[in-house]
């Protein structure tokens, strides 16, 4: 595990899209995993510019998301279906066929999980970029969930729900399932950029990176990876 500490979560951005970039520009054709959240935002916005500035084009690359929140529309503002093109599908050249999403359109959940993860075994993912939860959750791999599990449905415990409440007007909003790649899936991946900031996530990067390998810490499994880069912000480094 490559561990490269920066000062700001603007400087993180940059890097990561810098190495993602370089990425593409390696392999045109290659496959990339992607996240939502706060932590890939400054990240996307790098590689818009990337783009418009004709550095890199997405013409040619295939994509693979996380997760999606299970009971609510693809129009939603808060899906991550609508995530993505607002923060970078929109804004690329990318072809919508290579853009792929957990569906959840459909009456039936588990037929939804195992078309994605047919389509994931099906595929190698050059570089899976990942975010990290307060407790650890990778995707939305809670706590306890086995490091052999492949795509599944999975019912958000309390702590994630009232995270992500900031997005929605009340907890009522906040859905109480999502279709997320498995730690398995996961770890397939060639390739994984971590992306860790600020303050709030202190107490994390000291059990991430001091913590023995727990499935009661989602991503601690990282360590077992060969090759992973982890990029973390002076915030989120201030208690090592």
């Amino acid at each position: 595990m490559q561990i490269i500490i920066v000062k700001d979560y603007a400087t993180m951005s940059e890097l990561a899209a810098q190495i993602i970039a370089d990425t593409i520009k390696a392999n045109p054709h290659c496959t990339l995993g992607l996240a939502t959240g706060s932590s890939p935002i400054g990240t996307y916005q790098n590689l818009v510019k990337a783009v418009e500035n004709k550095e890199i084009s997405f013409k040619d690359v295939k994509t693979y998301n996380l997760d999606e929140y299970c009971g609510i529309s693809q129009s939603h503002p808060q899906s991550y279906y609508y995530f993505m093109h607002d923060n970078l599908f929109n804004h690329v050249d990318i072809d919508e066929n290579n853009v792929h999403i957990p569906s959840v359109s459909s009456t039936n959940l588990e037929e939804d999980c195992k078309k994605y993860n047919d389509m994931l075994n099906s595929t190698t993912i050059d570089l899976q970029l990942l975010g990290i939860g307060g407790n650890g959750h990778i995707g939305f791999n809670e706590p306890g969930t086995p490091f052999n599990q492949e795509t599944f449905i999975v019912k958000l415990t309390e702590k994630t729900r009232q995270d992500n409440k900031r997005f929605f007007n009340s907890i009522d909003e906040v859905p109480t399932h999502a279709i997320t790649m498995g730690i398995s899936n996961i770890m397939k991946a060639k390739k994984i950029l971590m992306l860790i900031s600020g303050k709030n996530k202190a107490d994390t990067v000291v059990r991430l990176l001091k913590e023995e390998v727990d499935p009661e810490f989602p991503a601690s499994i990282l360590h077992k990876h060969p090759d992973v880069t982890v990029i973390i912000d002076q915030d989120a480094y201030s208690k090592m």
